[in-house]
């Protein structure tokens, strides 16, 4: 038997079946691009918002804990606001406010430099002495020695190394911060200027009187915890003095912050040391809180009750723009801050925030953001000798 010949040859694919096939091909790469590419930007979107969240956290809760130590040895009320001649051979610089028109340096716990909508600058400041507000008087007159002389031989808790403030009897004079060189001898402070005395210089800069002045001890130089926190290009930033690469120039702590701002809680009217400090008012800038005839004055500071503060967030990744509009509209409205009244019975004082950063190519309206605020009671204010 013969194998049987088909009458005409086999036939493929044709053009037509081709063709069909190469489509469904395309459409179906081109469904399944489209799919991983929206599960991508779903997955930037979920972690831009982890991202926010962790990165608003750690801000909040880093400035949270700096303000809770604000005012320690600063809290008597002949120092706190004082303006205060300071000099610090490492770099670090009291951060300058107003007083009535004229720029000073007043070492406060809490010192703001607003920055109408954009970022505020906050400085908290403390200090760390076991004795608290401990302090002795100046026997002596004082005029640009680096000796001092006091009323009590080897006054307990002063040391050498530890930072002192002079400050004036009663307040209105300029206070002087200096560094102590040698253990107190008889009723002798020294504060020469050597090289391993940061805060030193050729005498105090300011006179004081005998007997009208008394020299307060801040605890050892190096933990003296002069903070200053910021925000620059989308970074969270802060100077300290005790902590090294911090000091002269602004260190990183968190990024993806756009903003920073904080506002005074002032308690109004007189000190009443059996109700404490108690928000009745909040602002922006400094008040006239005690009611004499200069804004910004040590009396001012005193009455600082709480500090407002709020972290602004921003998404790492910005979403694209629309396809038909080629707008963005991640975010349609800048961040508004402080909204809530807290207390109930203290008006708030809401502030909308900048969020464009200067040379950002990208426009703010394609990121998300998320604000973070608290309020830390400034508990060393109300705790003060009376």
């Amino acid at each position: 038997m013969r194998p049987h010949t088909p009458s005409h040859a086999a036939r493929g694919f044709s053009i037509v079946e081709l063709m069909v096939a190469v489509t469904v091909g395309m459409l179906a790469i081109m469904f399944a691009t489209r799919l991983i590419v929206n599960s991508e930007q779903n997955k930037a979107v979920s972690l831009g918002g982890s991202d926010q969240m962790q990165n608003g956290m750690l801000a909040l809760f880093s400035i949270s804990e700096d303000a809770a130590q604000a005012g320690w040895g600063m809290n008597d009320d002949l120092i706190a606001g004082c303006n205060t001649v300071f000099s610090d051979t490492a770099g670090y610089a009291l951060l300058a406010a107003d007083r009535g028109g004229v720029a000073i340096t007043p070492l406060a716990a809490v010192v703001i430099r607003n920055n109408a909508n954009g970022s505020d600058e906050l400085s908290l400041n403390s200090g760390s002495s076991p004795s608290g507000v401990g302090s002795v008087r100046v026997s002596a007159a004082y005029a640009g020695a680096d000796t001092l002389s006091i009323s009590t031989a080897a006054p307990f808790g002063f040391a050498s190394g530890d930072a002192v403030i002079v400050v004036p009897e009663p307040r209105g004079g300029d206070c002087a911060l200096a560094q102590l060189t040698a253990d107190p001898l008889a009723t002798t402070l020294t504060f020469s200027a050597v090289n391993e005395a940061r805060y030193n210089r050729n005498g105090l800069g300011a006179a004081f009187g005998a007997n009208v002045a008394r020299v307060y001890n801040l605890g050892p130089a190096r933990n003296l915890a002069l903070h200053t926190w910021s925000v620059q290009n989308s970074v969270l930033m802060l100077r300290a003095a005790n902590l090294a690469g911090a000091i002269a120039a602004r260190s990183t702590v968190v990024e993806g912050i756009v903003a920073l701002k904080a506002q005074y809680g002032f308690a109004t009217g007189a000190f009443n040391p059996a109700a404490g400090l108690q928000v009745a008012q909040w602002s922006n800038t400094m008040i006239n809180a005690d009611g004499d005839a200069v804004t910004g004055s040590a009396g001012d500071f005193q009455r600082v009750a709480a500090v407002r503060v709020a972290v602004v967030a921003r998404s790492k990744m910005p979403e694209k723009p629309s396809a038909t509009s080629g707008q963005c509209s991640a975010t349609t409205a800048k961040p508004v801050v402080f909204a809530a009244a807290s207390p109930a019975s203290v008006a708030a004082v809401p502030v909308t925030v900048e969020v464009a950063q200067a040379g950002d190519s990208v426009d703010w309206k394609c990121y998300r953001y998320r604000v973070f605020e608290t309020i830390i009671p400034i508990r060393n204010a109300g705790w003060r000798p009376t």
